[in-house]
């Protein structure tokens, strides 16, 4: 009795069928997604807003202009004499590097729950990536040196010099350039385990740095994990 065997055209037509049920899959739970921030129902379990960490990025970079260090210093202080914030912040300042979209840096991260995350971001020599394309808005207030973004059809920069904010709506994407050495206090709101996979995608695939792939995981389930514990979605 001969085996049989599925046709070479069958199973290419077959592959095509998966990866077009994916699609529409992944698409459909993006909507669905985007359909619930639409709704309101995250804003309640927020606690940060854009425009007090931007007065709080501002009242810093006054104070601390020509020391980042301090001027970083100054801003964790601040938002750990809130006692509304304090108890879902880390406790420990740890610095990793992040590799996504391209781009290298490295990140402290603040704060990470299933709605916000706070950290840190930057790079002392300067990188260029891809934004991602977001199920969060992500407000990048510039506490020094200077960002520049880049969309299709633009034949300028944008350009985001220390003070400014750059708001990335959810669903929006860019090119982003840090010529040099720059340092930004990083807020996203939304579904943040949807921009887990694009964190991931490069260390999985290009850099294979498992030390801080593990590092990434254990500080960021840990905080996640800890303010869902503490009724923080």
């Amino acid at each position: 009795m001969s085996k049989t065997s599925k046709s070479p055209k069958i199973m290419k037509d077959s592959t095509k069928i998966s990866l077009v049920s994916l699609i529409v899959l992944l698409y459909a739970g993006l909507h669905g997604i985007y359909k619930i921030i639409d709704s309101g129902f995250f804003d309640r379990h927020y606690i940060f807003t854009p425009e007090k960490l931007h007065a709080l990025a501002l009242d810093s970079i006054d104070k601390h202009g020509n020391d980042t260090r301090a001027l970083v210093a100054n801003i964790i202080t601040t938002l750990q004499a809130d006692p509304k914030i304090a108890p879902y912040l880390s406790v420990k300042e740890e610095w990793m590097f992040n590799n996504a979209g391209g781009a290298m840096g490295a990140m402290y991260m603040v704060h990470a729950s299933i709605t916000e995350y706070l950290l840190i971001f930057g790079t002392a020599i300067g990188t260029e990536g891809h934004t991602g394309r977001h199920t969060a808005d992500d407000y990048f207030h510039i506490i020094q040196g200077t960002q520049t973004a880049f969309v299709p059809g633009s034949y300028e920069p944008e350009v985001y010099p220390v003070g400014s904010v750059h708001h990335l709506r959810r669903g929006e994407v860019k090119q982003y350039k840090m010529d040099a050495s720059c340092f930004a206090l990083e807020y996203a709101r939304g579904f943040i385990p949807g921009m887990i996979l694009f964190g991931y995608a490069d260390a999985l695939t290009s850099t294979m740095d498992v030390p801080t792939m593990w590092t990434t995981t254990r500080v960021t389930g840990n905080q996640m994990i800890g303010n869902l514990m503490q009724g923080k979605l």
